[in-house]
C-alpha cells in the first residue's frame, strides 16, 4: 500500500503547539475523527491509548508511530503531526519526540497493519526525509516531504 493512499493533506499537522503525549494522542484523533466521520474520536484515541499500555510507541530519534485497530474501519488510515516542541513519550531511547505518524487500521488487517508500519519506519530512518520533515514550516510542505 502506497504512503498517498493512507495520508492526505488534511490529516497532516505541522507545528502542533504545547502538546503532552496525551494531548498529541487526542489531537491525532480528532483529526482523524474529522475526516472520517463515522469514526468517533474517543475509539480512535481509546484505540492509540491501549497501544500505548502495552508499551510505547516511540521509536527513538525524535519519532512516534502511534498506532491501533478498530473494528469499524474498513481501510488504514493514518495522521501526520510535527509538533512545535518535543514531547516526552518513553520512547526507547529516552529522548522526546516531535514526529508522529499516527496509523489506524482495520482491527482484522493484522499483515497490512504490520507492513504499513515498517513501511513508515523505514521511511522514517531515512535522515534526509526526517531532516524535511523538520524543516517545514506548514502542513503541504509536511505532507510532501513524507510523500516524495
Amino acid at each position: 500500500m502506497e504512503i498517498t493512499e493512507l495520508l492526505s493533506p488534511e490529516r497532516t499537522l505541522c507545528a502542533a503547539p504545547g502538546l503532552s503525549k496525551k494531548r498529541a494522542l487526542e489531537l491525532i484523533s480528532e483529526i482523524a475523527s474529522q475526516q472520517c466521520p463515522d469514526l468517533p474520536k474517543h475509539e480512535l484515541c481509546e484505540s492509540l491509548l491501549a497501544r500505548e499500555k502495552m508499551g510505547s510507541t516511540g521509536i527513538g530519534n525524535g519519532i512516534a508511530l502511534p498506532h491501533g485497530r478498530l473494528s469499524k474501519l474498513t481501510q488504514p488510515i493514518a495522521v501526520l503531526v510535527k509538533s512545535d516542541e518535543p514531547i516526552p513519550f518513553d520512547a526507547i531511547d529516552g529522548k522526546p519526540v516531535d514526529l508522529l505518524f499516527a496509523l489506524f487500521v482495520p482491527e482484522s488487517e493484522h499483515q497490512l497493519h504490520l507492513a504499513t508500519l515498517a513501511e513508515v519506519a523505514r521511511k522514517l530512518s531515512q535522515k534526509e526525509v526526517c531532516r524535511a520533515l523538520r524543516k517545514a514550516t506548514d502542513n503541504h510542505t509536511l505532507f510532501e516531504a513524507f510523500t516524495q
